[in-house]
């Protein structure tokens, strides 16, 4: 009996491969955290270097669908993917707030805020709270994490004027500031 247990169970796992490349693909993270964290820079992280960025709808905070490119589009862009419970977030905000401040209309700032573990509800309320003065969109579905290739919060991907991938990274000692100044000076 329990030989026959084991292999229905090996079954199910052969007849569902979606559901172990999804297990994979939410641990992957964890897995990879602690050398991501440390990095400044991390091309594997999110889309390779050079390529045009993708589309991807998003809502704004009143439900709105909106397309992303069409928001970043005309100038470098700053998306970071975040959430309000992640804590890598919090430690990158300073930075994106000189970034504001120096930069301010020379370079987009969007907060991409993932569906997972908070809501909308949860989303505005942060906003209002904090008003960081740049847009936070609401990923239901995940389709941007998906086409940005985010596997976790605190990603961050800089788009040059062009609209191509110029940075991305991921954890709370990226060097945002740097970069927006080499894509800025590349513009």
């Amino acid at each position: 009996m329990a030989g026959r247990d084991r292999s229905a169970r090996a079954g199910r796992a052969v007849r569902h491969p979606g559901l172990l490349r999804q297990a994979r693909v939410a641990f992957l993270p964890l897995l990879l955290a602690p050398p991501l964290l440390a990095a400044q820079e991390a091309p594997g992280v999110s889309l390779p270097l050079g390529v045009a960025a993708p589309p991807a709808t998003v809502q704004d905070l009143a439900g709105n669908p909106i397309e992303l490119l069409d928001v970043v589009r005309g100038r470098p862009a700053l998306i970071e993917f975040w959430a309000s419970w992640c804590e890598n977030c919090e430690a990158l905000q300073p930075q994106l707030d000189q970034i504001r401040a120096r930069y301010g209309d020379r370079v987009h700032i969007v907060a991409v805020a993932v569906a997972v573990a908070q809501s909308l509800r949860r989303v505005r309320r942060h906003v209002e709270r904090h008003d960081p003065g740049y847009p936070f969109f609401w990923d239901e579905r995940g389709e941007a994490v998906r086409a940005y290739e985010a596997p976790t919060t605190s990603v961050v991907v800089i788009l040059g004027a062009d609209g191509r991938v110029a940075y991305t990274g991921v954890g709370p000692d990226q060097d945002l500031l740097g970069a927006v100044e080499t894509v800025l000076d590349a513009s």
